[in-house]
């Protein structure tokens, strides 16, 4: 398969007239001359979007412990632009996290987005900064607790969130960062406690902003923290959890480092309505998802929006594009994703000027 003519966002994060040909892996890229394929004209080709915090899509959640389930939510990523995805768990019992994990397991994408490895929100997270997570099911961080349930997966669990001020957190931090990477979230945290955490081996931070102290000027806290020491850092770019100044001030701040994300919900790409969280009822009105005392509980956007949002908001679209691929790859250690170049999967989507998506390719299939 051949793309011709396109804006390809090449490995120096930058958009070169590029043709490229692939198969399930991208061959090569150059100018052809003559040669026929899609033709990708006043096109952006760009690497397939990389979603490392999603909770669930189509009425269906990472934490209902269903394959099919995770396939509807696949389906819908991919119809998106989004070829790589993170399921995402809630704060739950052990029993409900194995049947997670399992779930994950038996996956089988179909022509949807991949499973790159999951993402274990909850539970060893703070009860001031629960959020949208039950209080009932917080456990203090537990290492042996996590290796049950990576066992479940098949050790697909990617990344886990952890409040570094519980009991017991440094030892977990040092102990699980050797298998995956440890953020730091869902936490009270001052800056000296989260500084600490990072230097006992966690290297990302969990949605910035929410579920933590504000970033105030005698009391930076886990943002202040997560800049001192090289983290990366996510965003939910909805609109709604960041103001688009905060947003264009933690691009200055962290540069390459910056996530983009959906931490999206059940209720993403469907109607306004009621909806479920982790056993706690959320509800959905013009594209806001509540818990019902109104406080927000995650989006209901793509990646994709969460791009063309920041790129409104005056982020460029190179760098937008490498928040939402490159850089979440690498939060995951996924070194074949998240980038066009010869070797990598082919794993491509291609937008137009106004960036609406015309294709979109999973180990070159075109799947949209």
């Amino acid at each position: 398969m051949r793309i011709i003519n396109g804006l390809v966002y090449t490995e120096n994060r930058s958009f070169e007239r590029l043709d490229m040909s692939f198969g399930t892996r991208i061959e090569a890229m150059g100018r052809f001359g003559g040669a026929e394929g899609f033709d990708a004209r006043d096109c952006f080709v760009i690497p397939g979007l990389v979603d490392i915090h999603t909770h669930g899509a189509m009425n269906e959640d990472a934490s209902d412990g269903s394959a099919g389930g995770l396939s509807k939510m696949s389906a819908h990523y991919a119809a998106n632009g989004v070829t790589s995805f993170c399921p995402t768990t809630m704060t739950l019992k052990e029993p409900q996290l194995k049947e997670a994990m399992e779930a994950v397991a038996a996956f089988d994408r179909g022509s949807g987005a991949r499973c790159a490895g999951i993402n274990l929100e909850g539970p060893f997270l703070s009860y001031a900064k629960r959020g949208a997570q039950a209080a009932e099911n917080l456990h203090a961080p537990d290492a042996d607790m996590f290796q049950r349930l990576n066992e479940r997966s098949g050790g697909a669990i990617r990344l886990v969130t952890v409040a570094p001020e519980e009991p017991g957190a440094m030892k977990f931090i040092s102990e699980i960062s050797r298998e995956c990477t440890v953020s730091l979230g869902h936490s009270s945290a001052d800056y000296e406690t989260a500084m600490a955490g990072f230097a006992a081996g966690a290297t990302h931070a969990t949605h910035l902003f929410n579920g933590m102290p504000s970033f105030l000027h005698r009391q930076p806290g886990i943002v202040g923290a997560a800049l001192d020491s090289g983290a990366t850092v996510e965003l939910i770019c909805d609109g709604m959890h960041i103001h688009p100044t905060v947003i264009r001030a933690v691009y200055r701040m962290f540069g390459d480092k910056l996530c983009l994300i959906s931490d999206s919900l059940r209720c993403a790409g469907m109607p306004d309505g009621d909806y479920e969280l982790g056993g706690q009822p959320i509800v959905m009105k013009g594209g806001r998802a509540t818990l019902l005392d109104g406080n927000l509980a995650g989006s209901s956007i793509t990646v994709l929006d969460a791009v063309r949002n920041v790129v409104k908001f005056g982020i460029p679209l190179a760098d937008a594009v490498w928040a939402a691929s490159g850089a979440p790859a690498g939060v995951i250690g996924a070194a074949d994703i998240g980038a066009l170049a010869p070797g990598r999967r082919a794993d491509i989507v291609v937008l137009d000027s106004d960036l609406k998506l015309k294709a979109v390719f999973i180990d070159g299939e075109k799947v949209v």
